[in-house]
């Protein structure tokens, strides 16, 4: 997953985070927000191994696997390495104490693992398999701890959180082809127009705009088949995954101020797009 600070999720005070990931903020009951935060450090130290630092692929495939092991220790009981003291040590009593799905943790790791070896996309359905495993967890994760289970909620998380990822990374485009990857799915390049070539050049043309333009509206509709969720969801969490949702709108409006051209500059959102984003969130 790539780095840096992303606007679409709040996070804890004093930390960097994991993107997609709404942590533990003033709206989250405070009797989850322990639980939250140890599913949010295991996710961002993963993470961090997968892409951080100058270490080689084999080295930080090895560091995952023992992560993996160290999970599956923790899950079954057993005492984990003392290497990630601090993200084990939580995470166990979380697990048994809400019965936390530990093969949604094993998806994030599977995503994470696939960063470090896939810098290309063929298809849209491979980049979706890739969000179903990268941020699709994360929602399904935070609903499980609100005792949401249903079907069609499930649905609708899945909606958000692959939109949210989607989102980031056509925000990110020009950060993240300059470190090699392109996630736009090369199956879409032919029909506007766009080669390789040109986006490893950062070619800011009107194919290349089009095909931008595609992909944004897209994590659009999808966000917003997902955003009935925000009813169901109890307390002042309904209200933080509102603001969730909204962040994400609001990016993708400045995405379209800046004509869809990601690949040369980055939207980011300042003090005005919260205010505007909490009034859409009163009116959902």
């Amino acid at each position: 997953m790539n780095q840096g600070s992303s606007p679409l999720t709040p996070s804890l005070q004093g930390v960097s985070h994991y993107e997609n990931f709404p942590v533990a903020t003033v709206l989250c009951p405070p009797h989850l927000r322990p639980a939250i935060a140890a599913i949010y450090w295991f996710a961002r130290t993963a993470d961090d191994i997968a892409d951080e630092g100058d270490a080689l692929p084999r080295t930080r495939l090895d560091d995952l696997a023992a992560y993996r092991a160290d999970l599956k220790a923790t899950a079954a009981g057993l005492m984990p390495s003392p290497r990630w003291a601090g993200v084990f040590g939580p995470l166990g009593p979380v697990i048994r104490r809400f019965d936390l799905p530990v093969d949604l943790l094993a998806d994030l790791l599977s995503a994470f693992e696939q960063d470090v070896v896939k810098q290309r996309y063929a298809s849209q359905a491979e980049l979706f398999d890739y969000c179903r495993r990268s941020a699709n967890p994360v929602g399904r994760l935070l609903l499980h701890l609100y005792g949401v289970k249903d079907a069609a909620s499930l649905e609708e998380s899945d909606c958000i959180c692959t939109a949210l990822q989607l989102i980031n990374f056509w925000q990110d485009l020009g950060l993240d082809i300059a470190r090699g990857r392109i996630y736009l799915p090369a199956d879409g390049w032919a029909a506007h127009g766009v080669d390789e070539a040109q986006l490893l050049r950062l070619d800011s043309n009107p194919n290349t705009i089009n095909l931008i333009a595609a992909h944004a509206q897209q994590a659009g509709v999808m966000m917003r088949k997902g955003s009935n969720l925000v009813k169901k969801v109890p307390g002042r969490g309904g209200w933080e995954l509102r603001l969730v949702v909204q962040g994400g709108l609001r990016i993708l409006d400045k995405i379209e101020a800046l004509g869809f051209d990601t690949l040369r500059r980055r939207p980011r959102l300042g003090a005005w797009d919260v205010v505007v984003m909490a009034w859409r969130a009163l009116w959902m």
